[in-house]
């Protein structure tokens, strides 16, 4: 079974406005809302590849109830854990350039949060725990190494796709799985990374460092998947980049999918690079459909 955290979720108010003005009256022209948060969007993801996953993390509230009753309404499991203040509103204004207010989440007790911990004594060996999106300022900085010794306890893989001070002690959880783009590679090393040849060298001290696999997001020039006995580079299909949101989380989804489906690593590769690149060209996530149109454009090559 996949299950996925996301410790500080979000309802992602989507708002588009022509000519917007500072300090005047505006109308959308169109707005939307959806569920946010990075574990959330795996789950998604996953759902549309015809992967079960069971969603955790915290919710509360109005907002809370409308991330579960949206996602069951998709068909996934949830098992969230409840608090008393409200789920977070993300406000993502689209007019030109994209302007993005996060909200700041709800305040998460230690009682609430050990018992969330407890959910992970339940793991059976072979599970798969994807760690994603950031840590609420209310736990501990160390939560994801909490969550990763539960899982390893119980002989269960863990995916991590974090930033920041979280994502420099990723490997030390050993992770199945890990995602960091180029930007996120270079902080980890004190370096600039600015091409997928610069990146291999990087890429192989994580896979030294602990990480089962790693692959690392270039942006237009590609993605590179690390593992102890290889190096691959694929490519990213010819398209419009509408949405940056998600596209990510999509790359895991598709890769974990293709490992459920017990496919060969290059075309689990393949399939994580397609589902992120039809999030990346869509303006929500990415559909199956989409995804097989631009599978074949997508071409893995051993380095």
């Amino acid at each position: 079974m996949i299950y996925t955290v996301t410790l500080n979720p979000s309802v992602d108010y989507i708002v588009h406005v022509e000519d917007f003005a500072v300090g005047g009256l505006n109308r959308s022209s169109y707005d939307t809302k959806y569920p946010g948060g990075k574990g959330i969007n795996v789950s998604r993801l996953l759902k549309r590849h015809h992967v079960p996953s069971k969603a955790l993390g915290f919710v509360g509230g109005f907002t809370g109830n409308y991330i579960t009753s949206f996602l069951q309404q998709e068909g996934l499991e949830t098992a969230f854990s409840e608090v008393d203040e409200d789920t977070r509103i993300n406000v993502k204004l689209k007019t030109g350039d994209e302007t993005e207010i996060n909200g700041q989440g709800p305040t998460i007790s230690d009682e609430v949060f050990n018992a969330f911990l407890e959910q992970f004594s339940a793991l059976e060996e072979g599970d798969i725990v994807v760690l994603a999106g950031s840590i609420p300022s209310s736990l501990p900085h160390n939560t994801y190494e909490k969550i990763a010794e539960a899982c390893r306890k119980q002989n269960a893989r863990v995916v991590v796709d974090i930033s920041g001070e979280a994502l420099m002690k990723a490997t030390e959880m050993k992770p199945f799985l890990m995602k960091p783009n180029h930007h996120e590679l270079g902080e980890m090393f004190n370096t600039v990374i600015d091409s997928a040849e610069a990146a291999v060298p990087y890429g192989k001290k994580l896979i030294e460092q602990g990480a089962e696999h790693a692959i690392v997001s270039m942006a237009g020039d590609g993605a590179l998947l690390f593992t102890k006995e290889a190096v691959f580079l694929a490519n990213v299909p010819k398209g419009k980049l509408v949405n940056s949101v998600g596209a990510g989380d999509s790359v895991v989804a598709g890769f974990l999918a293709g490992i459920s489906k017990q496919l060969p690593l290059e075309d689990a590769f393949r399939l994580g690079v397609a589902s992120g690149s039809a999030t990346a060209f869509s303006e929500e996530l990415g559909t199956e459909e989409f995804v097989q149109q631009l599978l074949p454009e997508v071409k893995v090559t051993r380095l």
